[in-house]
C-alpha cells in the first residue's frame, strides 16, 4: 500500500484561513489534510509526528494584542503538553529535524518569525532575529500584489517557478524588519528571500506604495530558511487556487484554470512524495 502524504493545518485562538489551506493541500495532492486545533496538540490528543507538512494559517492569533502572533509564539514555545515531559516546540523541532516541511502564511509567517523559526540563519531555530510590524500606511491593507521570484533561492515551494506570481495580501502588520543589518545582508547573500514585492511586469523589486503594501525592507514578501523547507510569506497563496479567485477572471479569458497560489502547495506535496515517503 502506497504511503500517504499527510498535511496538518493548525487552527484555533484566532486563525481564520485553516479551511482554505487544508483545501489547497488536498487540491495539490495531499492524501490527508487535517485541521487540528492547537488545544488538541497541547492536550496530547494529536501529534505533529504523524504528519509531513505543517501549515500555520492566517488570522489574528489572540487578537494580536501583544503584536502580531506574539502571544501565539509564546504559547508554542513554552506551553507543556498534558501527560508528557515535552512542550509543543519540542514536537516542532523534531518535525524540522526530520526534514519535513513548514509553511506559514500571513499570521503564520508572523508566528514563525517570532518563534525564531525564520530566518534561522545557520540553523539557529528559536532565536528571533527579525519581526513583522505595522504597515507604513498605518492601516490594514487588502489588495493584490505582484511578487518577483528568486530562481536561486533554495525554497522548495517556489522551485522551478519563473518570473513572478500574483497573490493577495490582507494584513495590518506585514512590514518585515531585522534587528541587525548583518542579518539582512546574510539572507540576501544566501537567497533566502524567495518573493519580493515588485512592479507589475515582475521586473524589479519595489519599495513604492501600494505595490509594496507595507514598506518591508528590501521589498521582502517572504523568507525561507537555508534548507528551503521552512517558508513564510505575507501574501495568501490559498486565496488564489482557481481562475475564479482572480480579480479579473470575468475579463481575462486567458487565465489558466489553476491559480498561481496552488503552485506553491504542489511543489510541497511533490517534494514530500519524492524525498520523504
Amino acid at each position: 500500500m502506497a504511503k500517504e502524504v499527510r498535511a496538518v493545518v493548525i487552527a484555533g485562538n484566532g486563525t481564520n484561513c485553516e479551511r482554505e489551506v487544508a483545501y489547497a493541500c488536498r487540491l495539490a495532492g495531499a492524501d490527508v489534510a487535517d485541521i487540528v486545533h492547537v488545544a488538541e496538540l497541547l492536550a496530547g490528543r494529536a501529534c505533529l509526528d504523524d504528519y509531513h507538512f505543517l501549515n500555520l494559517a492566517g488570522g489574528f492569533l489572540d487578537g494580536d494584542d501583544l503584536g502580531s502572533a506574539k502571544a501565539g509564539a509564546n504559547r508554542l514555545l513554552h506551553a507543556p503538553i498534558v501527560g508528557s515531559n515535552e512542550k509543543l516546540i519540542d514536537q516542532v523541532n523534531r518535525f524540522i529535524a526530520a526534514g519535513k516541511l513548514v509553511m506559514g502564511v500571513c499570521n503564520g509567517f508572523q508566528l514563525m518569525v517570532k518563534m525564531g523559526l525564520l530566518p534561522a540563519l545557520d540553523g539557529d531555530h528559536g532565536a528571533q532575529s527579525a519581526t513583522l510590524t505595522v504597515n507604513d500606511s498605518g492601516r490594514f491593507e487588502d489588495r493584490w500584489t505582484y511578487l518577483k521570484l528568486d530562481p536561486e533561492s533554495p525554497c522548495i515551494y517556489t522551485r522551478g517557478l519563473a518570473g513572478g506570481i500574483y497573490l493577495p495580501v490582507r494584513h495590518g502588520e506585514g512590514k518585515f524588519v531585522v534587528a541587525r543589518e548583518t542579518t539582512l545582508d546574510a539572507i540576501e547573500a544566501r537567497h533566502l528571500i524567495p518573493l519580493k514585492y515588485c512592479t507589475a511586469d515582475y521586473a524589479e523589486p519595489t519599495l513604492d506604495y501600494p505595490l509594496n503594501p507595507n514598506g518591508s525592507v528590501h521589498a521582502i514578501a517572504g523568507v525561507c530558511d537555508q534548507s528551503g523547507r521552512l517558508f513564510g510569506l505575507m501574501p495568501h497563496p490559498e486565496a488564489y487556487l482557481h481562475r475564479t479567485h482572480h480579480p479579473r477572471w470575468t475579463r481575462d479569458e486567458a487565465l489558466p484554470e489553476a491559480g498561481m497560489g496552488l503552485w506553491l502547495y504542489q511543489n510541497a506535496i511533490n517534494f514530500i512524495r519524492a524525498e520523504l515517503l
